[in-house]
Formats: C-alpha cells, sequence, structure tokens
C-alpha cells in the first residue's frame, strides 16, 4: 500500500478539498489528483467523487478515511517512543547491583533517577560479585554495580569507578579489642563474621592475608545479607571485615568499634561495569550519568 497516497487521500477528507490539502501539504493540486487516483487503483475502490464544483468522499472512503487516522495516530505514538528512548526518557533498564550499592547507593540513586524519568523502567537483582558479572556477560542486565571489585574480570567487562570508600575491621564496641591498635596475625585470631563465597570483600580478606603472610581469617558465622551480618557484630559475636558505608553510622553511634590493624588502610571501588565496546540505550547512560554527579561521602 502507498502510505504516501493515504496521507494526501487523508488530507483530503479531513480538509474537504482537494485545494486545501494542497495548501497545506504544500503539494501541486494536479499532483494530489493524479496521486489519488492511483491509489483508488491501487485498492480498485473509488475514494472521491465530484459533488458540484468540488468532491465528496465516498462510503468506501470515509471508512479508509477512519482508518487512515487511526493508523497515522500511532505512526506519532512511534514517533513519540522512538524520541523518548533516544532521549533516555522511556524504555527498560536492567542491572544487577552487589548487596553494599544494592542497600546502600541505588535507593537514593533511584529516587532521583524516577523523579526526573518516571516512564523508564528499572528491574534490579541483588546479588554477590560473582553472579553479578555472570549476569552482565551473559546479557541478562545491561549493567552492574560493585561495591568491591573482582580480583580479575574479563577484558570485554569495562570498569568505571564511581568513587572510593574504606574497608574497616570493626567489633562490637565493648570487645576487647575496640578501638585499639594491633598487629593483622592478632586480628585473624579472632572469629569472623562475613558474607558468603563470592563476596568481593570476603576474597579481598582472604587476598589480604595471603599479601602479608598471615594467617586465613577463620569465618565463623556467615550470611547472605550485610544487614545480619552487622548485627551479629552488634550483638557481641566476633569481628567484620566491611565497607565503611555499612557501619559508619553503627561506629558513630557507638554500638561498633573500629580495630585498626596496623600497615592496613584498604579502599573499596565502587564501580559501574558494562560490556566493553557495546553501546548503552540512553535510560541506561542517563542512570550512569546520575551516579557520576551523586556526592559521597569518603571515610
Amino acid at each position: 500500500m502507498n502510505l504516501h497516497a493515504l496521507r494526501l487521500f487523508h488530507t483530503v477528507a479531513v480538509t474537504g478539498s482537494v485545494t486545501r490539502a494542497a495548501e497545506t501539504l504544500n503539494i501541486s493540486q494536479p499532483s494530489i489528483t493524479a496521486q489519488i487516483k492511483k491509489f483508488e487503483q491501487e485498492l480498485s475502490l473509488t475514494l472521491l467523487k465530484p459533488q458540484g464544483r468540488g468532491i465528496a468522499v465516498t462510503d468506501s472512503g470515509q471508512r479508509i478515511a477512519q482508518l487512515a487516522q487511526r493508523l497515522f495516530a500511532v505512526e506519532r505514538q512511534i514517533e513519540q517512543f522512538a524520541q523518548e528512548c533516544r532521549e533516555g526518557t522511556s524504555g527498560h533498564v536492567r542491572l544487577a547491583a552487589t548487596y553494599l550499592p544494592s542497600h546502600f547507593l541505588l535507593p537514593a540513586w533511584i529516587a532521583r533517577f524516577k523523579q526526573r524519568y518516571d516512564a523508564v523502567e528499572l528491574s534490579i537483582v541483588t546479588t554477590n560479585s560473582s553472579e553479578a558479572l555472570r549476569l552482565l556477560l551473559n546479557v541478562d542486565v545491561d549493567m552492574a554495580i560493585y561495591g568491591g571489585l573482582p580480583e580479575q574480570y574479563p577484558d570485554d567487562v569495562e570498569m568505571e569507578e564511581l568513587f572510593q570508600d574504606e574497608l574497616w575491621f570493626v567489633v562490637s564496641s565493648k570487645h576487647r579489642l575496640a578501638g585499639r591498635h594491633i598487629a593483622l596475625e592478632e586480628m585473624m585470631q579472632e572469629p569472623f563474621v562475613m558474607r558468603e563465597e563470592g563476596s568481593s570483600t570476603r576474597e579481598r580478606l582472604f587476598a589480604l592475608c595471603r599479601t602479608h603472610s598471615a594467617p586465613a581469617p577463620k569465618v565463623a558465622l556467615q550470611f547472605n545479607g550485610l544487614y545480619e551480618s552487622v548485627r551479629a557484630v552488634v550483638s557481641g559475636y566476633g569481628a567484620s571485615f566491611v565497607s565503611s558505608l555499612v557501619v559508619r553510622e553503627y561506629v558513630e553511634r557507638g554500638e561498633l568499634s573500629r580495630v585498626f590493624v596496623e600497615g592496613v588502610r584498604l579502599r573499596n571501588t565502587i564501580a559501574v561495569c558494562t560490556r566493553r565496546n557495546e553501546a548503552l540505550s540512553a535510560a541506561a547512560a542517563n542512570l550512569i550519568g546520575l551516579m557520576r554527579s551523586s556526592p559521597y561521602r569518603v571515610g
């Protein structure tokens, strides 16, 4: 079907005149008339008929004009949707996030993002570092937000650092090590409350011990969530090695205390990872732009 001819006919039907249609479309009257005649031949229908000095739309033409009205309305919707996708004001962004950014950073980021881009749909999976990387490489998500990066990641993953915070050793404020400066070997004598295997912070602690030839930590309690790990230490059991973003308020309230391990000052990278050489949607790029511009309090 010749959609250009359909548009010409629809304009004639709406304006009621070939002359007015020609003025509206800035096309000559003979050209409009000729193209509509070809369109009638294509459909094997008469759409216009003479009426006095002008023309009238036939019954078949009226029905065609109604259907064309719906078609061009959908066309406008498609054009608007495409524009929104180009500008990032519509679409669907899928992301995986490790527990730290998911619980302590993403809520504020998403609130700000949705205030500006309410029509964008967001799907969020909270998981550990290893699974977040797998989801990214399997194209199940558009980006992965890490609180602490895996020690190794493939070349086809592009990492952008957003900011850094400190990794702290913490114990209950009533613990015998609270506020003390000790050696790493002594710290490793304590039972640790940690996240499950695959957690980047847990891997950092084991790597730290290997680097300093210290005994590996004894993980006495293991949880899948950060909150549970922290609450166990607050309650008085063991120690934890965790991002300052997670425990800063507990320390300020006096529920937890830092243990200062001599010669150890580690920072935790908060980063967004995407697939290298793969263009992001405008909506995903807008979300990353917002995360870049967010202020943080670093340890």
